[in-house]
């Protein structure tokens, strides 16, 4: 038989409402009173329901945990630093896939089916209104690798997508390329629009350069392969950015597949610094996004938001930085 609240009260002589009160957090109860509840508690090897405490406490301590791209790798990596930081908070993730998802507020209103205390959208696909769609439900809401706003009507923890185009056309030009290109992601995801932002803003400023773009189905190795294969068909470029590293990794499939070689015959340049991408098979020249400390930023903010829900919106940018490996070459000199 599981052991009580009650199995403990009765054991350390005090009242069942004394034992509640030791195990909620903030709750006022005197230290001799306490060391008798533990000591109790220890040896009948008891341990506070999480549920009903939250029934006492008006909070379940649950944060969904948002996104919509269970096929890309880099976002396992991303729930796994999402997990155990909300775990090392004292906080519940529970995970929620969003997708194919359309409409805002189904997801809101499956949130609230499980009276989470608040939310983190984890996507870069996801438009910016289901973060709002949260806001305006009053559930305190961060939306991580989100896009940048001046003046965000939600928390917005990211890099800056359209630097991040620029860097990787002058990592490009840089190198001698002079037929390059951009294959995105989803054209409809806000990261691909300022990504290819960035990378035509500076292609086009060097008259020498020849540029053009194309997309992927989404941001996932076949749909990389799918769209690399396509345009191996035609004239492809000397070199490409691709939308993320598994865009890439799926484009490197297909250019080997026909016969080429990287960075011989075409240069790749990914983005995220996925794990895959240090892989010695792939060897990935990449533009890393500094994921663990977005996700503690994020994770830092909900927290905060749980105390203090009227916290003005705020954007918080991280830098990213080129990663030298094997898919580009080298720099001339």
């Amino acid at each position: 038989m599981s052991i009580t609240l009650k199995d403990v009260a009765e054991l350390a002589g005090v009242s069942r409402s004394a034992v509640s009160r030791t195990f909620t957090e903030g709750a006022s109860v005197s230290e001799k009173t306490r060391r008798k509840v533990e000591k109790a508690a220890t040896a009948l090897g008891y341990h506070p329901n999480a549920l009903a405490s939250s029934l006492t406490t008006g909070r379940t301590k649950l944060i969904g945990l948002v996104a919509d791209n269970f096929h890309n790798p880099f976002f396992l990596e991303v729930f796994d630093l999402f997990t155990r930081g909300l775990q090392d908070r004292g906080l519940r993730p529970l995970l929620v896939n969003l997708s194919e998802e359309t409409d805002p507020e189904n997801s809101v209103r499956l949130l609230r089916q499980y009276s989470v205390d608040g939310v983190i959208v984890a996507s870069s696909t996801l438009s910016p209104e289901f973060a709002r769609a949260f806001r305006d439900a009053r559930v305190p809401v961060v939306h991580s690798f989100g896009r940048f706003a001046s003046s965000p009507h939600v928390h917005v923890v990211g890099i800056d997508n359209v630097e991040c185009g620029r860097m990787a056309a002058r990592t490009l030009i840089e190198r001698g390329y002079e037929r390059i290109a951009f294959l995105g992601g989803p054209e409809t995801a806000t990261s691909t629009q300022d990504r290819i932002a960035g990378f035509m803003e500076v292609a086009r400023a060097h008259p020498h350069v020849t540029v053009s773009h194309s997309f992927a189905s989404a941001y996932s190795f076949d749909a990389g392969r799918v769209e690399m294969t396509k345009l191996l068909m035609t004239d492809p470029a000397e070199a490409y950015f691709c939308g993320d590293d598994v865009v890439a990794i799926g484009a490197l499939s297909a250019i080997q597949s026909a016969g080429l070689s990287v960075p011989e015959d075409i240069g790749l340049i990914g983005l995220n610094d996925m794990e895959m991408a240090r892989w010695e098979n792939i060897d990935l020249t990449t533009i890393r996004q500094p994921a663990p400390q977005i996700i503690l930023s994020s994770i830092d903010l909900v927290a905060t938001m749980l105390e203090d829900p009227g916290r003005y919106p705020e954007a918080r940018l991280f830098p990213c930085e080129v990663i030298e490996r094997g898919t580009l070459r080298p720099l001339p000199g």
